[in-house]
């Protein structure tokens, strides 16, 4: 949103500079209207206030940059808004109301906003349980934006649970998070949730366009193309780096000042890299990569562009219409669906797969441009080899009729008794020289004999494993206490499927813990496992579940009735720990992990 009355950067009032505001600051929406990408929201807000549906708490949850916090203050201004001929709660707030800008600026005393990430304890909740039983002080309703709520703690959570069921009629609570997955049920039941969807990259560029327009910026539509792409949905990211790019070209925005400023790679120039590849031609495809290294790419960004034109070729080849992305260039479009007319699928899942397991060896390389090189080599290798029905087919054609087809006994078909010799190649060792020959030798009478079929082998029995827990779990079946450890403190699980596991690590893992992780479940489960690092955060690891769990259980203690009046009949005493009873020790390897905590038995 362009705010009347703001001096543009280059204003200068009284021979003084006026303060610039970024781009991201400057441009904020202040009224549902200006929201890009979130229409499904904005209808069912409008449609709730329109017949007076008003919810009590509101969860927003989305990926950084794509308007939580935004959307929470025009929440906080509709329900209080005030204008000298309306005044009940609106979602048209084209006119500016009595309380419109202090809650825009974050400076209304009745609209309180508090970052959670600062504000982790059960005091800060305790203060906000304390206060809203009194009534605002000019606004209709008393409005808590609590930021990043998930990361609250267990006890602030269940502190909240009350007041956030049955609050007051003049109290209402907006919350936003970046991890829905870390808030606990409880809190969700009682939340009217709205996820923001990522930004189309479309609906990005003629944001920016527009924007660019107003600040009197030239910008190529290629840079905006990248700027979009690399924004990956966020509205706030998308004008932060346009801001660079602004400072970067000295005014005006070029497609090369934004792939130098980013470390990217031209995107045709990736598209010639793609073709190189899978024509198998090594040498082009080595010189391609070393050029656009030195020319200021990164390594790993060059296998990532890569990695998502292979994306959209796939793509064409099912979705003809994903050529009309706003966001992909003229090459794009026409040497895409050219590239998806000729590959097959498998060619394009099985390069997918290789790029999918070569960006994480580039980016941990401590020779990120050897590493590079070493993927395509191995692209370009795998793009001459036949795929497994090709291979198939090709072995039923060259096979033998079946009037020469061997017997069981090694002579040929049709040789009758076997009375009659044959001429037969036979390779023989490799001579001193280190060379291999063939020679001619005449194949002697073979007499029948039977020769028993061999026994089946059994195969190894394939485990199945459906959680981290699982492995964990075949860890300690398989004794290996240290990597047991390992897998609880540094793992965070985002999805596992059979024959695939994606994690994220925490910032102590080992760098060889997921190649480790891979061995491991091949050789524990029967199985060949693709092991793979996510971009996303993940979920807790086990050794923060079970230190949640033992918080719950302190509480839990603390709240018992006899337990109460122990610590009272005792001043001093504390609970220093939870346990089940009848609980086997604990392994040695495991002895500075969390204790389980008792779920009904608890004792001090």
């Amino acid at each position: 949103m362009s705010e009347a009355g703001n001096l543009g950067p280059q204003s200068l009032e009284t021979g003084k500079a006026a303060a610039y505001r970024v781009l991201a600051r400057k441009y904020r929406p202040s009224n549902f209207s200006e929201l890009i990408g979130q229409e499904p929201m904005v209808r069912t807000l409008t449609n709730a206030f329109a017949t007076g549906r008003i919810a009590q708490a509101w969860m927003l949850t989305g990926v950084r940059g794509v308007g939580k916090t935004t959307t929470a203050r025009i929440l906080a201004r509709a329900l209080n808004y005030k204008t000298p001929t309306v005044d009940q709660p609106s979602v048209d707030l084209s006119i500016l109301g009595e309380h419109c800008q202090a809650i825009m600026e974050g400076r209304h005393v009745d609209v309180i906003e508090m970052d959670a990430a600062s504000h982790t304890g059960i005091d800060d909740i305790r203060d906000i349980i304390d206060r809203v039983r009194y009534a605002p002080v000019s606004a209709r309703y008393k409005v808590y934006i609590i930021d990043e709520v998930h990361m609250l703690s267990t006890q602030a959570f269940n502190g909240l649970l009350k007041t956030l069921e049955e609050p007051p009629p003049h109290v209402k609570f907006i919350f936003a998070t970046t991890e829905i997955r870390k808030v606990p049920i409880t809190v969700l039941s009682r939340c009217q949730r709205f996820d923001l969807r990522r930004i189309d990259a479309g609906a990005l560029v003629g944001h920016l366009s527009s924007i660019a327009a107003k600040e009197g910026i030239t910008v190529d539509d290629e840079a905006l193309a990248m700027i979009a792409r690399a924004a990956e949905g966020s509205a706030r990211d998308s004008l932060s780096i346009l801001d660079q790019a602004i400072a970067h070209g000295s005014g005006t925005v070029s497609a090369e000042a934004v792939r130098a400023m980013l470390g990217l790679a031209d995107r045709a120039r990736i598209i010639d890299l793609f073709e190189h590849v899978m024509k198998g031609d090594v040498a082009a495809a080595l010189a391609e990569f070393r050029a656009q290294y030195d020319t200021g790419a990164d390594p790993a960004a060059v296998l990532t562009d890569l990695a998502e034109f292979n994306h959209l070729v796939t793509r064409l080849r099912f979705v003809p219409a994903a050529a009309d992305d706003a966001s992909l260039s003229e090459d794009e479009r026409r040497r895409g669906a050219e590239f998806a007319g000729t590959l097959s699928v498998r060619v394009l899942s099985r390069t997918w797969q290789m790029l999918l397991k070569g960006i994480p060896e580039v980016q941990s390389s401590n020779r990120p441009v050897s590493a590079g090189e070493m993927v395509l080599i191995r692209l370009a290798h795998a793009a001459d080899l036949p795929t497994l029905d090709e291979a198939l087919k090709s072995l039923e054609g060259a096979a033998p009729q079946s009037n020469s087809a061997p017997r069981a006994n090694g002579a040929p078909a049709g040789s009758g008794n076997g009375s009659a010799s044959a001429v037969a190649q036979t390779r023989v060792p490799a001579s001193p020289g280190g060379a291999q020959t063939m020679r001619l030798v005449e194949a002697q009478p073979v007499p029948e004999t039977f020769v028993p079929a061999p026994e089946p082998v059994a195969e190894a029995p394939v485990v199945p494993v459906k959680s981290l827990a699982d492995i964990v779990a075949l860890a300690d079946a398989n004794r290996d206490m240290a990597f047991k450890v390992l897998l609880k403190r540094c793992v965070r699980p985002v999805r596992i499927e059979p024959g695939r596991l994606d994690v994220a690590l925490t910032n102590d893992a080992p760098k060889m813990l997921l190649n480790d992780l891979t061995a491991k479940l091949r050789a524990w489960t029967g199985r060949n496992w693709l092991v793979s690092l996510s971009k996303e955060e993940g979920g807790q690891t086990l050794a923060e579940m079970e230190t949640t769990k033992r918080e719950n259980a302190f509480s839990d203690a603390k709240s018992d009735p006899v337990v109460a009046a122990i610590l009272a009949r005792f001043p001093g005493a504390k609970i220093i720990d939870v346990r089940i009873p009848d609980v086997p020790e604990v392994d040695e390897a495991e002895a500075d992990l969390p204790v389980e905590p008792a779920a009904d038995d608890d004792e001090t």
